[in-house]
């Protein structure tokens, strides 16, 4: 059998009941870290509290090689564990059809997402996302410093009045630009973001910055993305919420919980 797990989104404890449960009974277990990471805890912190072995593969080691994880998963009770929920990249959806391919039956254990904290923590109605977009950093690319198909999927959500979550580059291990490893690990700041967005887009529209999402410590701030660009959020992991149109409880929300300027919101 292969059990994905989601283990949430910040350390060892944010894993569900039931996610744990299958660890307990797993004969082992592997991890990749290249989509999401979890920033307050390291493997060998997973290893202690959940008392097994973790084989962390990177993104060859799940896209290009899969044989060892489906392998044991014929044999043995094997789980696949990722930070978030677990079927959020398509990565796993297509390690999930290949085992099904070959027999294997899989499980699936939810985590906690990005977007749901995201909307739990500043007030924003789940029900008014729209597309999220990814913003890349712009060395990887090559390219405009905001791609136009951010740019594109974020007016089209507006012009539906619905708010844009975006997701910010992280750069792991050997995904440095055209392969070349990585002296540490990269992960774009929402001030950086609010930068390129300000600069590329439109400085004086609304974003609503979320930090460490999941943490004892989250923050939310809402303002100009000008002054975001001038603000520093601390520690990862960030996300940027470009809304649309904003209701008045999430106006209150945005005031109370983010500190957005009051001005910025006109329900005359």
């Amino acid at each position: 059998m292969l059990t994905f797990v989601g283990l949430g989104l910040y350390d060892e404890r944010s894993i569900t009941v039931e996610g744990r449960e299958a660890l307990e009974s797993a004969d082992r277990a592997f991890a990749e870290f290249y989509t999401s990471h979890l920033v307050g805890a390291t493997v060998e912190d997973l290893e202690a509290y959940h008392d097994i072995d973790i084989e962390v593969r990177d993104r060859a080691g799940v896209e290009q090689e899969p044989e060892a994880i489906l392998d044991a998963a014929e044999e043995e009770d094997v789980v696949f564990l990722t930070a978030g929920d677990t079927m959020i990249s398509t990565t796993h959806v297509d390690l999930r059809l290949r085992a099904e391919a070959r027999g294997i039956e899989t499980h699936l254990v939810h985590g906690v997402t990005a977007q749901s904290a995201a909307s739990g923590l500043t007030g924003l109605q789940n029900y008014r996302f729209g597309k999220a977009v990814t913003l890349p950093f712009p060395y990887v690319h090559g390219g405009d410093p905001v791609p136009k198909s951010v740019v594109d999927s974020l007016e089209a959500n507006r012009e539906r009045g619905l708010h844009t979550l975006v997701y910010l580059d992280i750069k792991v291990g050997w995904e440095g630009r055209r392969g070349v490893e990585l002296d540490e690990d990269e992960y774009m700041t929402a001030d950086y973001a609010a930068e390129l967005f300000a600069e590329h887009w439109d400085p004086e529209a609304l974003g609503v910055v979320v930090c460490r999402a999941g943490s004892p410590d989250p923050v939310v701030a809402a303002d100009r993305l000008k002054d975001l660009a001038e603000r520093d959020f601390g520690d990862p992991l960030h996300m940027l919420i470009i809304p649309g149109e904003v209701h008045h409880v999430e106006a209150d929300a945005l005031t109370a919980l983010g500190g957005a300027p009051a001005e910025m919101f006109d329900f005359d």
